[in-house]
């Protein structure tokens, strides 16, 4: 998990990824932000993110991308 945040961090530093759970809800997210978001899940953990993944459950939290990369491992 801790290098989930990290490369999130990498991703945006301005994000309180340890604390967020409304990432999309709350509009904090941008696609393209998803769309980075999703290229450092497949670089760094060599997991596809199937287009039937990309919900706004699996991205709103960490700790919901954590578990998203768990299942799909």
């Amino acid at each position: 998990m801790e290098e989930l945040l990290e490369l999130l961090k990498d991703v945006r530093d301005d994000v309180d990824f340890e604390n967020c759970t409304d990432l999309i809800d709350g509009k904090i997210l941008s696609s393209f932000d998803i769309i980075q978001i999703i290229s450092v899940i497949d670089e760094e953990y060599d997991v596809a993110v199937p287009a039937t993944e990309i919900i706004p459950a699996n991205f709103n939290s960490a700790q919901a991308i954590y578990d998203m990369i768990q299942r799909l491992k």
